[in-house]
């Protein structure tokens, strides 16, 4: 799996700067759609710079990034316009008083409507960046999930996802752990679930936060792609 991480980043083609998708904008920070494909921020090295947050910085050049989506994860992803933007939004997510939602198609069918994944995680350092279950040295982290239909692939279902906690990878390794990864994953797919799609199918799909000047409930959603 290390091999193929070094080959995704070996390939990295970005898709091309058309124009940024901003579906929310004032004096205090942006809420941007990031395409599939696209780093959060940049990686080590000249060939990795094209990122969204470096695309943004070209047009608001004192954007900072809040928090990060995986680069094959599409969706709305949070920058802030100055330094003490990007304090009381930081602190927002920290404190969890940030309302997320992805959509995904996962393999199988689901048994249950709904329900919650509470398994503990952390690095998997020799095959990092994969991330393991570890009940003893693993961080708590809770997903709530929801189906919405039967996935448009076969043998796949449509589900809503919110994360409790924000670990990395998170959403991609409690699925899997419960034997429904999701459709695309390069790193925790097997092969045949991999194979079905040409990208990770999650998608960041809603984000609601209060306001940290004007107190205001902002709820943006962000049409799925798949």
């Amino acid at each position: 799996m290390a091999g193929l991480v070094e080959h995704q980043l070996a390939e990295y083609a970005p898709p091309p700067h058309t124009g940024l998708d901003i579906a929310y904008a004032d004096d205090t920070f942006l809420i941007v759609n990031k395409p599939s494909g696209l780093l959060s921020v940049p990686g080590r090295g000249e060939r990795f710079h094209d990122s969204l947050a470096s695309r943004v910085l070209l047009a608001f050049p004192q954007a900072l990034i809040v928090h990060r989506l995986d680069m094959q994860t599409s969706g709305l992803l949070v920058m802030a316009l100055g330094a003490q933007a990007h304090r009381e939004l930081s602190d927002l997510f920290q404190k969890r008083l940030v309302h997320k939602r992805y959509v995904a198609m996962v393999a199988g069918q689901m048994e249950a409507d709904s329900g919650e994944v509470a398994l503990p995680l952390i690095t998997d350092w020799p095959n990092r960046p994969r991330q393991k279950v570890d009940w003893t040295e693993g961080k708590p982290a809770l997903t709530h999930w929801r189906v919405v239909a039967c996935g448009a692939l076969p043998g796949t279902t449509r589900v809503e996802l919110t994360p409790v906690t924000g670990r990395s990878h998170q959403l991609r390794v409690h699925m899997m752990s419960i034997g429904h990864a999701i459709v695309g994953d390069p790193l925790y797919a097997s092969d045949a679930v991999r194979a079905q799609a040409d990208r990770l199918l999650l998608h960041a799909a809603e984000l609601k936060l209060q306001h940290p000047r004007t107190g205001e409930w902002v709820h943006i959603t962000s049409p799925v792609p798949f």
